[in-house]
């Protein structure tokens, strides 16, 4: 079985006890280190190895989007634990993993856990005063998307607030890699 499991948002402990339970008896535990951070980094989670008793693999943006099958491969005979800071459906990436399971036969369960989405709580701000979220994005020289300067502006015009997700730098194929097919990845 496949489990998508939420870190939540601070550190290690965050983790729910049901999460943690889980985690212990699968045979592989992937960490998504792409979408999300934690407050105390993806490294200080691997120094957690012991606390969640088993030895955790670091998935990057191309492991899960482009060899997705080497995750869910044997799930269906075996249990693995995908791991994601926040809540497991935070991001549109672990909808797809869901349905590339669900194709493939592979079965899953989710185990939820606190998101940002959630969190924005403590400002004092009303969660049903919220409009659309929206993703800010590291300029590049050559890319600078402004899409979110209109669903901005429109919140505003509905007197609703607006969460905005800020770009993180995290391992990925640049641009240039990109254009000459070269399939090579830079660290942020």
């Amino acid at each position: 079985m496949l489990y998508l499991i939420g870190l939540g948002l601070g550190d290690a402990k965050d983790i729910t006890v049901k999460g943690l339970e889980v985690v212990r008896r699968c045979s592989r535990v992937y960490l998504e280190a792409y979408t999300s951070v934690l407050t105390v980094g993806k490294e200080a989670l691997v120094g957690e190895e012991e606390f969640y008793g088993r030895k955790l693999i670091l998935a990057d943006r191309e492991e899960v989007e482009q060899e997705a099958d080497n995750i869910l491969k044997d799930a269906d005979i075996s249990d693995v634990a995908f791991l994601v800071v926040g809540d497991p459906f935070g991001a549109t990436t672990h909808s797809d993993l869901i349905l590339r399971a669900t194709k493939l036969g592979v079965p899953y369960r989710v185990i939820h856990n606190a998101s940002i989405m959630n969190a924005v709580g403590c400002c004092g701000l009303q969660l049903y005063k919220f409009g659309e979220t929206v993703s800010i994005v590291f300029w590049t020289d050559t890319w600078k998307p402004e899409s979110f300067f209109d669903k901005v502006k429109k919140n505003r015009q509905n007197g609703m607030h607006t969460l905005c997700l800020l770009d993180i730098k995290v391992k990925e194929q640049s641009v240039e890699n990109l254009i000459r097919y070269v399939h090579s990845c830079t660290s942020p």
